[in-house]
């Protein structure tokens, strides 16, 4: 991997024979929400307090006794054609060549023009002070895939601290890869498709029965069709579909 890679827009690379593609896969099979990739984050980039480069969004649903906890976990999506891109007016958000978005922070006005063109609200303006002197003030951050790691190769912190395994990180165009044999074996989802961003971060949905849903629908209980239903209604809110 090159060190950097300055530029308004690399090109697309997802696909491309000779070309590296960083993604993540989610497993929310295995997400038990315990906020361990939020942490490592925080602990990372020494994160200030009310912001986040990722988060877990958790909802309840089901009646009692009869009750599920959903998780969600959020982050940059790192798109193939990302409109923060597209949209900074002094190239302060570029594209690397291996798939990361990242940040100039010299070059950063603070202007939250890219803040609005995210249509996953993923970034966040740094405040004014800092408890280490040496850290960016009053500029834009965003979750980066820990691209300092990964040129090292390590994977990012969320992934390494994440317990049950729930993420996972890696080259999607190298056939041999994790990320591409869970998304070449699951069913996938990524947010908000339709607003053509191209995002990599991909979505393994959980399923409360430990079943295919589609092979075994027919012998769900009563109830338990019911919570596949409210679960999927309740991904298919941050999908945007």
């Amino acid at each position: 991997m090159s060190e950097r890679s300055f530029g308004l827009q690399a090109p697309p690379s997802l696909g491309v024979p000779g070309k590296k593609r960083y993604v993540m896969v989610i497993d929310l099979r295995r997400c038990i929400g315990c906020m361990a990739c939020v942490v490592a984050d925080k602990a990372e980039f020494e994160v200030p307090l009310g912001v986040w480069r990722t988060w877990v969004q958790n909802e309840e649903y089901g009646t009692y006794p009869n009750v599920r906890r959903q998780f969600l976990s959020r982050l940059c999506n790192h798109c193939d054609d990302p409109p923060c891109v597209r949209s900074c007016p002094v190239q302060a958000t570029y594209k690397h060549e291996d798939g990361f978005v990242l940040q100039r922070y010299e070059r950063c006005i603070g202007c939250r023009t890219c803040m609005l063109a995210c249509p996953y609200n993923a970034r966040h303006i740094l405040p004014a002070k800092r408890t280490n002197p040496n850290l960016p003030t009053r500029v834009v951050d965003k979750c980066t895939f820990c691209f300092h790691r990964v040129s090292q190769g390590l994977v990012p912190a969320c992934v390494q601290t994440c317990i049950g395994r729930a993420r996972v990180f890696g080259d999607i165009n190298d056939p041999n890869s994790e990320v591409r044999r869970l998304v070449d074996t699951y069913s996938t989802v990524v947010l908000k498709p339709g607003a053509g961003t191209n995002p990599q971060v991909y979505y393994i949905l959980a399923n409360r029965s430990g079943l295919e849903p589609v092979k075994v629908f027919k012998t769900l209980s009563a109830q338990q069709k019911q919570d596949l239903k409210e679960h999927h209604e309740h991904f298919e809110h941050y999908v945007g579909r």
